[in-house]
């Protein structure tokens, strides 16, 4: 085939990632958030500041079966790690050389990225370049008001940089996710650091709680930039950071949400799990370092047997199957596509998820990805990052694996 000439667009999977896309796109990929709570100005005075209200007030918000957001004056907001979501899928249907019918794909990575570069907080008293979410959150170990940076969302959008870097070779995309690692090692608090492991926490405030993926993620961002600049200091740095989440691993194979686990009620939950496992594999590829990998494939094992129930649907934790959220699908779907080289069965489960996606969280006539199936009831409803951002680039990420198959195949 004329590498020119894109395949015809007859995968279902693609077409609801374009469709998706379409949505967010027309929406300029502002939306609700899971966590935006706070920014309803009824309810950040009715908190008077207090830390237990603050987080009843956006636990309301967040399980109530209805959208209340516009109803508490809740503005819709653009959301750096959906940007980043976003930017990926898009790199992904590039190099997949998908038929673009609203403009390249590549044009469209680049204008998030120069809006995620907008948004960075660089210049705000942090040590590099960084990224945080736009709103007050109170989870129960800290609190971040809005424009606070977080290891998370610095991780995330700094893949995409990473990204972008290795498809089109612009060093200044690297330049970011390299200034991105002076905010990982610097900025962050340090909960353990031993000759073999590092552990930092989430946001850069004092605190003492560990939520187990922050390290795993910030060890693959340090892993690639490592890589492609060959900084040994890197390097090692990453090694230890994931030599402490695989630490943590249960017998059995599951992680954790919090180290010591009596620091959360979440116990080994859906997508969390999935960013752990992913981690490692980037982290194997990255560095060329398999140490990890009979983790991950114990992992990958509890993750499928215990995290989704036999037609494709996400479970909440590996004791609970509701509700059934979009998120744990969108990241089933990019787990098991990326261990479908592993083995094929991995694929046909991503297919699967996909397949139960598809006809119960998703709007063909808007393009539109749902929030939850519950037990009784279904949240119809879109958070943009959380929805639409985390489907378009497991589906995009699902028909790039796809056509990797069909190349083996050959």
């Amino acid at each position: 085939m004329d590498e020119a000439q894109p395949p015809p667009a007859t995968d279902a999977y693609l077409d609801a990632c374009l469709n998706g896309l379409g949505h967010a796109e027309a929406e300029r990929y502002r939306g609700y958030n899971k966590h935006d709570a706070l920014n309803s100005p009824l309810l950040t005075a009715s908190t008077l500041g207090n830390r237990w209200l603050r987080l009843a007030m956006i636990q309301a918000v967040m399980r109530a079966p209805l959208n209340l957001r516009p109803l508490l004056g809740v503005k819709k907001s653009t959301n750096a790690k959906g940007l980043s979501l976003f930017t990926r899928a898009y790199l992904s249907l590039h190099e997949n050389r998908a038929p673009a019918p609203r403009g390249p794909w590549l044009e469209k990575a680049g204008e998030c990225l120069h809006a995620l570069e907008e948004h960075a907080l660089t210049g705000s008293g942090y040590s590099g370049a960084c990224w945080g979410y736009p709103y007050d959150w109170q989870d129960a170990g800290f609190f971040a008001p809005r424009g606070m940076a977080n290891c998370v969302v610095t991780c995330f959008v700094s893949r995409a940089f990473l990204h972008a870097y290795e498809v089109t070779g612009e060093t200044r995309y690297l330049d970011t996710a390299a200034s991105a690692c002076d905010f990982l090692r610097r900025d962050l608090t340090v909960l353990h650091d031993s000759e073999d492991m590092l552990c930092l926490s989430y946001a850069p405030v004092p605190m003492t709680w560990v939520v187990m993926d922050t390290s795993a993620l910030a060890g693959v961002v340090l892993a690639k930039v490592a890589r492609h600049l060959d900084s040994q200091e890197l390097r090692d740095d990453a090694r230890r950071l994931l030599h402490y989440v695989v630490d943590k691993q249960t017998p059995y194979g599951a992680w954790y949400y919090s180290h010591p686990p009596s620091g959360s009620h979440i116990t080994h939950d859906n997508y969390h799990t999935g960013f752990i496992l992913d981690a490692i594999l980037d982290y194997s590829e990255a560095s060329g370092d398999d140490r990890f990998m009979e983790s991950y494939r114990t992992g990958l094992e509890f993750y499928a047997d215990r995290l989704f129930l036999a037609n494709g649907a996400p479970k909440w934790m590996h004791d609970k199957d509701f509700p059934h959220d979009i998120h744990g699908a969108a990241q089933g779907i990019l787990s098991f596509a990326r261990a479908g080289s592993l083995h094929p069965d991995y694929l046909r489960l991503a297919e699967k998820i996909a397949d139960w996606t598809l006809l119960h969280l998703y709007d063909e006539a808007s393009g539109r990805f749902f929030y939850q199936v519950g037990r009784f009831r279904s949240k119809r409803f879109t958070l943009m990052r959380w929805c639409n951002g985390w489907m378009t680039w497991a589906l995009a990420s699902l028909a790039s694996a796809r056509r990797s198959e069909d190349g083996r195949a050959r």
